[in-house]
């Protein structure tokens, strides 16, 4: 799992933040902090942490001046900014303190699922180590900028697309086309054609279940983020 600090100076944010990151499968929420001391704290209480999420406007310090005490004190755990804050000049700041996203209140949870479905995939890149051809560093460079729903092919709904990636992400095991359709109230045939998109874009994983005869059934499970 990836462990999760949620930091905001409101009390009721901080909890749909953490409600949001608790409903994207492989992160879990290890804690929240409503102020820079507090932010601290639980830095050097979670040694474990993997990202923290981070707003600026705090009221004993903002947020990047904690992301510079991280820094100073050797904590090296990932921060992806979170706030109101939208001038240009703290965007900028936050990326020289090594800010590896910056979402801007208010955002509906799609806004942080899909920065925290990149940060996962840079995680999975990055486990390989070893070293990197170029191929390779330019696809460690881009987990993070490829943070925004991949473009729909000509004839695909942003609507039927979201609603099989519900479908999908909520089932308790891998899924047919039929079983989607079934869900959705879409064709069996429209099923299929966006589980075929969310398996080339590896949100999804095929699985085959072999019955007594004939072909086997294409079914399809949500890929973990793990």
């Amino acid at each position: 799992m990836i462990e999760v600090l949620v930091v905001d100076d409101d009390t009721r944010v901080a909890r749909v933040n953490a409600a949001y990151v608790e409903k994207v499968p492989g992160f879990h929420v290890a804690g929240e902090a409503h102020t820079a001391a507090e932010a601290l704290s639980r830095l050097e209480e979670l040694p474990h942490l993997d990202l923290v999420l981070m707003d600026h406007c705090l009221p004993d310090e903002t947020g990047l001046e904690v992301v510079r005490e991280m820094r100073r004190r050797g904590h090296h755990t990932d921060v992806i900014m979170v706030t109101a804050a939208r001038d240009v000049s703290t965007v900028q700041e936050a990326m020289r303190q090594g800010a590896l996203q910056y979402l801007v209140k208010p955002f509906a949870f799609a806004g942080l699922r899909i920065r925290l479905e990149a940060y996962a995939r840079l995680r999975r890149t990055l486990d390989g180590g070893g070293e990197a051809e170029q191929a390779e560093v330019d696809r460690i460079f881009g987990a993070l900028s490829a943070s925004s729903e991949p473009d729909l092919p000509k004839g695909h709904s942003p609507t039927t697309a979201e609603l099989v990636r519900q479908a999908l992400m909520h089932a308790d095991g891998p899924l047919s086309a039929q079983e989607i359709a079934e869900r959705t109230g879409v064709s069996r045939q429209t099923a299929q054609r966006y589980l075929k998109l969310l398996e080339r874009t590896g949100r999804a994983t095929l699985t085959l279940k072999y019955g007594d005869a004939g072909r086997p059934e294409h079914r399809y499970v949500w890929a973990t983020l793990t």
